[in-house]
């Protein structure tokens, strides 16, 4: 009929339709990250300047880490019982980047603490429910090409983001503008994603197509991977975030995190000494994932 899209067969999925589904979706990766990545690079003195502390800050980025990784299990979950991955995708890229240039409204540090744990809530529901639709191509393409090509976009997106709004700070110095601006990567992201559900509206349906797609549990090597990620993480705790703030009102008086207290603190102590405890922690997880790989995981 004249005006609809064409959908793909679903069952019988080619290499060209499977790679136009992932480039879509790393499209919308792309656009996401430049919001989401281009707010955070400046939330930290846009919360000082509404007046929060740096016990604030510690909690909000505290408190929006953990919701956020806490609710990926049941946003997976509720995706697998359902089946409905793209309600859930949709639902959390709406909140994830909406969330953004709402910012630019805030009056109170209060109200953009509420904005930024809503955006790792979004964050939270899309992403579980998105990699399942990605896993679904890669029978066809390749699970390395697959997720490694959107991962590409994703990263050129989280690049791409603050370089736009350090071009707006530096031409219109405003804070409400840069996070105005990121409206327009956003809304684009939206619309490719309402594309790509037009196209592809049961990607899940790839499952019945490739009987091979199936996961595989690895209870012990989950186990040792999960404490590798968390020494990875102690050292990618979020510096950005925090940084100006442990500088300009001090330390946390409290533990939230204990990534972000030990990295507050050596932030007050030393910048050397920092630096060692990010690249130490990270160091160490190299052992554990040398440790899976011996033990003949593979994805």
């Amino acid at each position: 009929m004249r005006g609809q899209l064409p959908k793909p067969d679903l069952f019988d999925l080619s290499k060209r339709s499977a790679l136009r589904f992932v480039v879509l979706l790393g499209a919308v990766s792309l656009l996401a990250d430049m919001t989401h990545e281009g707010a955070r690079s400046v939330t930290g003195p846009y919360l000082a300047m509404l007046g929060a502390t740096g016990a604030a800050v510690g909690m909000v980025a505290g408190f929006g880490e953990l919701v956020g990784y806490v609710l990926r299990l049941a946003s997976g979950l509720i995706s697998d019982r359902t089946q409905r991955y793209w309600t859930m995708t949709l639902a959390g890229y709406a909140v994830n980047l909406l969330a953004v240039p709402l910012l630019a409204l805030a009056g109170r540090w209060e109200t953009a603490a509420g904005l930024m744990i809503a955006e790792r809530v979004g964050k939270a529901l899309r992403n579980p429910p998105r990699d399942a639709m990605l896993s679904h191509v890669t029978a066809t393409l390749g699970a390395g090409w697959t997720f490694g090509l959107h991962e590409a976009l994703d990263q050129i997106g989280a690049v791409m983001g603050p370089l736009l709004v350090t071009a707006v700070m530096y031409f219109r110095h405003s804070y409400r503008d840069s996070f105005a601006v990121l409206l327009i990567p956003a809304l684009s992201a939206l619309t490719i994603l309402v594309i790509a559900r037009m196209l592809y509206p049961k990607p899940q349906d790839l499952e019945r197509s490739y009987p091979g797609i199936q996961s595989h549990g690895f209870p012990g090597a989950y186990w040792l991977y999960l404490g590798a990620a968390g020494l990875v993480a102690a050292g990618f705790a979020d510096f950005p975030l925090m940084a100006f703030h442990f500088q300009r009102a001090g330390r946390i008086p409290a533990p939230w995190i204990p990534a972000l207290y030990a990295m507050g603190w050596l932030y007050d102590v030393s910048i050397p000494a920092l630096v060692a405890f990010s690249m130490v922690t990270q160091l160490l997880s190299v052992p554990v994932f040398l440790r899976i790989r011996q033990g003949g995981v593979r994805s």
